[in-house]
């Protein structure tokens, strides 16, 4: 693999065989054991567009495997103000890295990087575009729920035009055979290229805006932040901030097993009533991406994660 910028760098076998690693990597990840695979490589953080998440677990991931991690830091203070081309910038940090990682506003933007650098880019967001190695960790979180990620129903909620993790997942549930529900406002629906783009390959796909109804029958429901600071206009964002509010009392009705997600950074979208009950993943979510993306650079950097590992899976 010479990068991921989209799941369709991935083909179905190649995903379970990550998150097969990952699962062998979790004690590695919690610190548990120390596994020095990536010994002498270095890491480049490019993060162009704040991020608290994705940068702290690309960081911890390369650390734990004893890799060392060099940062763009803070933009302000960086060559770009100065005029610098992302072309430059990656040609310059290509040059210091064995692999990077990068976030940018600007959708495509992944992409153009990989065709200017020799060394394999993660893609850690592109604007409104995609989020594979969010879609990985939360792949990661819900076969670990469920023991497959074959033929579940999912509620995809909030923001959906925006959001590019929900962008990135559909299009890889659907690939293992879900049953996808998307509940948002009429102007934040999924747009209508991905929509058919998704039942074009076969998916069975609902749209509504009643979210609490869509509940009961789910076995995974990924809430998502209505995005502010992708709004041109204050008073589009006015009409759906809060839009959709999930309490604990919601969930009286829900499977037993069904999982709440969330990308994280939550605002008012999961009361904190929900922390306490069964249900409620988005921490341990988020706790994953230390381990996929641990699997996600050993599989760039063609370093193989071995079989056993003491107090890993076998």
């Amino acid at each position: 693999m010479s990068g991921l910028i989209t799941m369709d760098d991935l083909s179905n076998e190649e995903i379970l065989s990550i998150l097969d690693d990952a699962e062998r990597l979790l004690p590695v990840a919690k610190g548990e054991t120390y596994l020095p695979l990536l010994q002498g490589k270095i890491l480049g953080n490019l993060f162009f567009e704040p991020s608290t998440r994705t940068r702290m677990s690309f960081e911890t991931a390369m650390k734990r495997l004893g890799g060392d991690v060099v940062n763009l830091g803070d933009v302000k203070t960086s060559s770009v103000v100065k005029g610098e081309t992302l072309f430059d910038t990656i040609q310059m940090v290509d040059g210091y890295t064995d692999i990077i990682a990068m976030r940018h506003p600007r959708q495509g933007a992944a992409q153009y990087a990989q065709d200017a650098a020799r060394v394999p880019i993660l893609n850690g967001g592109d604007g409104a575009g995609h989020h594979p190695t969010q879609t990985m960790l939360d792949l990661f979180t819900i076969r670990q729920a469920h023991g497959t990620l074959e033929g579940l129903k999912v509620v995809l909620a909030g923001d959906l035009r925006y959001g590019r993790t929900v962008h990135s997942l559909s299009h890889a549930l659907i690939r293992f055979g879900c049953e996808l529900v998307f509940a948002s406002p009429s102007l934040l629906k999924m747009p209508a290229e991905i929509v058919a783009d998704l039942t074009n390959h076969g998916a069975k796909v609902v749209e509504t805006e009643a979210l609490l109804d869509s509940l009961d029958d789910a076995d995974v429901v990924y809430m998502t932040r209505i995005q502010k600071e992708r709004f041109a206009d204050e008073d589009e964002y006015a009409k759906v901030a809060g839009a959709y509010k999930l309490h604990a009392s919601n969930l009286d009705g829900a499977k037993e097993n069904m999982i709440i997600m969330h990308p994280l950074p939550r605002v008012d979208e999961i009361h904190p009533s929900v922390d306490a009950t069964r249900h409620a993943r988005y921490f341990e979510q988020a706790f994953n991406g230390v381990v996929a993306r641990m699997a996600l650079l050993c599989r760039l950097l063609n370093i193989e994660v071995p079989a056993n590992i003491p107090g890993g899976e076998a």
